[in-house]
């Protein structure tokens, strides 16, 4: 199953400090690479990981059920 990963939010910004290899820095930089963006988009496919994760017993308990039984609109 794969979830939606919405990173595109309007919501407020907060500047951060963050410790990074300075050559994988320089390189990205030179590409253009937009370090934000970058780190959005891998924290929200970090957190989507995790609820997945945290919930993949009911989903798949979930899922057990309508093989058996079907779905209620069936």
């Amino acid at each position: 199953m794969r979830m939606e990963i919405r990173t595109g939010r309007k919501g407020k910004k907060k500047a951060v400090n963050l410790s990074l290899d300075s050559e994988l820095l320089a390189s990205a930089r030179e590409q253009g690479i937009n370090l934000s963006a970058v780190l959005e988009r891998a924290l929200a496919e970090e957190k989507a990981r995790r609820w997945m994760e945290e919930h993949r017993g009911a989903i798949e308990a979930y899922n057990q059920n309508v093989r058996t039984d079907g779905v209620w609109s069936d």
